[in-house]
């Protein structure tokens, strides 16, 4: 089993974990089948905050994911359009419980040298907060 390491903006990231944003959209599916994501907030914050678990992945046309996710999807019908324009397909990380830890950690902490456009796997052995709690 597998997580994804995955760079959001600190917006999202505060929703995420005040709990008003329950999905992560991405446009593509990761092929692995992970566990959880590992939340690394891009600048200026620029650690990783947060890990969440991942309850479900859909995947369907732009229109039925949006109907599906649209109560808690923590961004506007105007931004989710022009993040999918033009795509045929969307991916929503379903997302549950969230783990905020109590002091931001580094990437080299998770052996990542660099943010990721998107996301890097890293190994569920590397961090696992969902089972002992925030560090």
């Amino acid at each position: 089993m597998w997580k994804l390491l995955m760079s959001i903006n600190p917006e999202h990231v505060e929703n995420i974990l005040a709990g008003t944003k329950k999905f992560e959209f991405r446009k593509s599916k990761c092929k692995e089948q992970i566990e959880s994501i590992v939340i690394y907030s891009t600048a200026p914050v620029m650690k990783v905050v947060a890990e969440v678990e991942v309850k479900d992945i859909i995947e369907d046309t732009p229109q039925t994911v949006w109907k599906r996710t649209s109560n808690a999807a923590g961004i506007d019908k105007s931004f989710f359009d022009s993040y999918y324009s033009g795509r045929d397909t969307a991916v929503a990380y379903v997302l549950g419980c969230v783990t905020q830890f109590d002091s931001p950690r580094n990437l080299t902490d998770y052996g990542v040298k660099a943010a990721p456009q998107s996301y890097v796997y890293i190994r569920s052995d590397i961090s696992s907060c969902l089972q002992s709690g925030a560090n």
